[in-house]
């Protein structure tokens, strides 16, 4: 019978040994309950020693770094857009103590408030500003989470935005802003490529009117640049002051002269035209051969030798 009670004493000892000990990893920290009062400071990490049977029990929290993914929200933006927002949030346990005895579930608390947090700031803001404030949105969150959750003894560490998904009605309506925008921008930079280029025709026609051999060379470097296609055919206007030798007068007589020449052989060319006509009319009355070419002779000796007077000296 004693040896019984000394077995039974001795099993019962190395229950409570067993069930005192504990080990405790590096980022481990036990928040001890003794007859459920919290001790007052956290064990950890190694070997820790408690009391058996029931009357310590402890609460193990983990000190590393937890990533808080927010599901995506639906939020109206303040120009009434609905957008979805989704978002990541790192935090680190600073307190154990505080993060067991303060919050029931410190992780679902600062989720809830770090969703709400998010959906209040954005629907605060215009579609473009989230668009490209998304680093300042970031930072507000950060802060406004920081100072809620520092009770808790939790640490806000990074607050980043995953994704902002768009209607598909707004994804075209920015697809078609974006182009007209770039459209405007390629009309600017043209004219003002044609501003400049004219600026610079400008100066080059200043430069060419004080020296006029410039042109002249501009001239034969056109030609060169003409004649080198195949295919073409280079018409030169002659002025009629460079057949006059220069004197105005004797160029305007020249001209004259030149538009007299012309009207006769308009008009010679209207009576053959006529007479050929009428002989298809009427072709048993043919009209004498010698008048059309008499009138050709004429006009033949008007236009090879003009009078005395009108002659360009030379």
């Amino acid at each position: 019978m004693l040896l019984m009670i000394l077995l039974g004493a001795v099993f019962f000892a190395g229950m409570g040994a067993l069930t005192s000990l504990r080990v405790l990893r590096e980022y481990e920290r036990a928040i001890v309950f003794r007859l459920g009062r919290a001790r007052q400071k956290a064990l950890g990490p190694g070997v820790v020693l408690m009391l058996p049977f029931g009357i310590d029990r402890a609460t193990t929290v983990d000190t590393r770094t937890k990533v808080i993914q927010i599901p995506p929200q639906e939020v109206i933006t303040r120009d009434n857009i609905s957008i979805g927002v989704d978002a990541v949030v790192y935090i680190e346990i600073a307190s154990p103590m505080d993060a067991i005895l303060r919050v029931e579930q410190y992780l679902p608390a600062t989720l809830q408030l770090a969703a709400t947090t998010l959906r209040s700031i954005i629907g605060r803001m215009e579609l473009d500003e989230v668009l490209a404030k998304r680093a300042e949105i970031n930072t507000e969150v950060q802060e406004i989470l920081e100072a809620r959750v520092e009770q808790w003894g939790v640490n806000i560490t990074a607050v980043e935005i995953k994704d902002i998904s768009l209607p598909a009605e707004m994804k075209r309506a920015m697809a078609r802003q974006a182009e007209a925008e770039r459209e405007r921008r390629a009309k600017i930079i043209m004219s003002d490529g044609e501003l400049q280029a004219a600026q610079r025709l400008a100066e080059a026609a200043r430069l060419m009117a004080g020296d006029p051999a410039a042109l002249q060379l501009r001239l034969y470097q056109t030609m060169v640049e003409v004649a080198s296609q195949p295919n073409m055919t280079i018409v030169l206007p002659v002025p009629i002051e460079l057949l006059a030798g220069g004197n105005p007068a004797q160029a305007g007589q020249a001209a004259q002269a030149a538009q007299a020449a012309r009207a006769v052989v308009n008009a010679a060319s209207t009576l053959s035209a006529g007479a050929a006509n009428a002989k298809q009319l009427s072709p048993a009355a043919a009209p004498p051969a010698e008048a059309p070419a008499a009138s050709t002779d004429a006009l033949k000796t008007l236009l090879t030798e003009p009078n005395v007077d009108e002659k360009v000296p030379r």
